[in-house]
């Protein structure tokens, strides 16, 4: 039995309908250790001949057997294992790959075996050694002379141990010395018990095989044995091959980009640029949340929720009632800060603006009832005063309101002295100390002041509530609004002394968590006795999540228009790889033939392309920091405050749109590679 048989080839090319028939009715056996040469002119359909053996060209008649079993040409994996397991190409012009250096090239193939890394690189060394090349493995094929290019091809031919070679007009191109060591090493390979077959129109390059078959339109016309095939050592084991690993196309693609670097960097620049603008609005984005957040926090505690006592009014019926009511509660917080009218509040006294009937109190059942609620910590009480007389010394200064200190105020805003204790208090900075004395203002803690205002008595009666009190501290938050304050109980003593209301008029309700601040404030407002809604709260939290609403809108608008330019980044990409792939033709046809399959070759160009995603997203990020940090040195002088904040997860968010640009646009260059004729390929330019 035969090595390698052929039975009764026909080939034929069409034009439209009419067919021209290559090859009709060819009928050859090949034994290992043979070197045969076929000979004949051009148009004879030598090429034709060699492709169908080699497995490349799959649309003929009859049969091609190896060792007895018949190969089916049509199935895609089987050929690719075939060519992969058993034949190594040699052609006239060297199909080398010029971005790989002469180790590479041997590599390639090699990377389809079985072997370890360095058992393939030192498979590979002494593989050029034996073609006179050791010294030139680190070149690349532009360096090289016509006869070491070819001694290239030899050496890649026989790097995954093939027992066929196809040598395809192997000396065409070189002059006779290197002719002459070319067929000596062909020679010497069908001596290692391998087929070799030559496909040549010279007959001095016949002459130097074991046989020599004549080919003429389409038929053989002899079959001329010249010497014994050498003998076959059928115990010397074969290397084992492998479908080539995921990783290889991703090393190749990356020595192809590291070797035309400048063709590829205006483009990643130009998707680098892009997505560096979406990073620094994200960043953008992010400072000005936490900067608003930071200034808010700074005026009041995003953990409390201010409760006052649900009003039904002229103003709060019909369609409109539900705003209204949020305006009435928003003052009241605002009343508690110092910053509003505290009638506005529930405040001690009252005008037409809120309520005509009598200011409704919080009795201690109902303060204990929200202070048991779920996520509560604490519930206090609070009482305000409008229109107060700040007394220092014999100058009258007047106060908005006089509050209650309680746990929606911070005590970092206490910019000197400390928080009022008993028959104390706390001025605010601007409104009060400042105007006392703009350069002194902090020797005002420790004085006595005397503080005073009017309401109504139990009786109704207006009366002048006044008490010396001593000055604790000075407050002023980052904003410029502080305020006027002493403790609950100062201010309940200071309503006893004339018999005036000393019940809380609100309630400052203490949450367990931020996260938990609108699951109470909703808890609270649907409260009830009797069917009847009986407490407004409301909470800075909420503004908080209006403010973080309207910045992300912001910034992703923002985003969204940088990112357009990542669409004409894509396209650079996608044009980038058709180019490529036009290109690079005749590389996916030598890789092909060495045995990588379509998936190979689609991983290859999508490599490519994920490489040039991740190295604009690197740029980006690096491009982003660096900005970003010299954006936030002139910002700081401005807000005191870092207002370009990336984080890790926008740089996460970066490279995932950078791979995804990257991937969409190679899968149909990537597709077209792939589908490519591995004979069309080889035959480009």
């Amino acid at each position: 039995m035969s090595y390698l048989a052929l039975k009764d080839i026909h080939k034929s090319y069409y034009l439209g309908k009419e067919a021209f028939p290559v090859l009709n009715g060819i009928d050859l056996t090949f034994e290992r250790g043979e070197f045969v040469a076929i000979l004949g002119e051009s148009g004879g359909g030598k090429s034709t001949l060699m492709n169908i053996i080699g497995g490349l060209d799959r649309q003929f008649e009859r049969q091609v057997l190896l060792q007895g079993q018949a190969i089916d040409h049509h199935q895609e994996k089987q050929m690719d294992r075939y060519r992969r397991e058993t034949i190594g190409y040699i052609y006239q012009s060297y199909n080398l790959i010029s971005h790989l250096s002469v180790l590479d090239n041997v590599l390639i193939s090699l990377d389809m075996t079985k072997l370890s890394r360095s058992q393939r690189e030192q498979r590979a060394h002494e593989l050029l050694a034996q073609v006179g090349l050791s010294d030139q493995v680190k070149k690349y094929p532009n360096q090289l002379s016509g006869g070491q290019k070819q001694r290239v091809a030899i050496a890649r031919a026989l790097a995954s141990d093939p027992k066929i070679i196809i040598a395809d007009e192997p000396t065409g191109a070189l002059d006779s010395q290197n002719t002459a060591e070319v067929l000596q090493l062909l020679d010497q390979i069908a001596a290692e018990g391998r087929l070799v077959i030559c496909v040549t129109h010279s007959q001095a390059v016949a002459d130097a095989g074991t046989r020599i078959v004549r080919l003429a339109d389409g038929k053989i016309t002899s079959d001329e044995r010249l010497k014994s095939a050498y003998p076959v050592d059928e115990q010397n084991p074969q290397i084992a091959a492998r479908k080539l690993p995921w990783y290889v196309p991703l090393n190749t693609a990356f020595k192809h980009l590291k070797y035309t670097w400048s063709w590829n960097l205006l483009i990643i620049i130009g998707t680098a640029i892009g997505l560096f603008a979406v990073m620094l609005f994200n960043g953008l984005g992010n400072g000005l949340k936490g900067y608003i957040n930071q200034e808010i926090n700074n005026m009041v505690n995003p953990q409390v929720v201010t409760v006052a006592r649900y009003t039904k009014t002229s103003q709060t019926k019909g369609s409109g009632s539900q705003s209204s009511q949020r305006a009435q509660a928003q003052q009241q917080a605002q009343a508690q800060q110092g910053g509003a009218s505290p009638s506005a509040a529930g405040g001690v006294t009252t005008t037409a603006a809120t309520s005509t009937s009598k200011v409704k109190t919080f009795s201690t059942a109902q303060i204990k009832r929200l202070s048991q609620l779920n996520h509560v910590t604490s519930a206090q009480g609070g009482l305000t005063a409008s229109n107060a007389t700040i007394k220092i010394g014999k100058k009258d200064y007047t106060a908005s309101s006089l509050t209650t200190w309680s746990a929606n105020d911070r005590k970092s805003t206490i910019k000197a002295g400390h928080q009022a204790g008993k028959n104390e208090i706390v001025l605010d900075k601007s409104s009060i100390a400042k105007k006392w004395s703009s350069k002194n203002w902090r020797q005002l803690v420790g004085k006595k002041v005397t503080v005073s205002y009017q309401t109504t008595n139990k009786a109704g009666k207006t009366v002048t509530v006044k008490r010396r009190l001593t000055v604790a501290g000075i407050t002023n938050s980052s904003t410029g609004s502080g305020a006027n304050a002493v403790t609950y109980a100062t201010m309940q003593s200071m309503q006893a002394s004339k018999q005036a209301n000393t019940k809380a008029t609100s309630v400052t309700v203490k949450v367990d968590s931020r996260q938990h601040n609108d699951a109470v404030t909703k808890q609270i407002n649907k409260l009830k006795t009797n069917g009847k809604r009986q407490f407004m709260a409301t909470s800075i939290a909420s503004m908080l999540s209006t403010v973080n609403t309207y910045v992300n809108l912001a910034t992703t608008v923002l985003a969204a228009i940088a990112g357009i330019s990542l669409l004409v980044s894509a396209l650079m990409i996608i044009v980038t790889m058709f180019m490529s792939v036009s290109a690079r033709k005749k590389e996916i046809g030598i890789l092909r033939a060495l045995g990588e399959s379509r998936g190979d070759i689609r991983r290859l160009f999508t490599s490519e392309s994920l490489i040039i995603g991740v190295v604009s997203a690197a740029l980006a990020t690096g491009l982003a920091y660096g900005i970003g940090a010299g954006l936030n040195q002139v910002l700081y002088k401005i807000a005191s405050y870092n207002l370009i904040q990336i984080q890790v997860g926008n740089i996460v968010s970066t490279f995932v749109i950078a791979l995804a640009i990257a991937l969409l646009a190679a899968i149909l260059p990537a597709w077209r590679a792939a589908r490519l004729n591995p004979i069309d390929a080889l035959a480009a330019d």
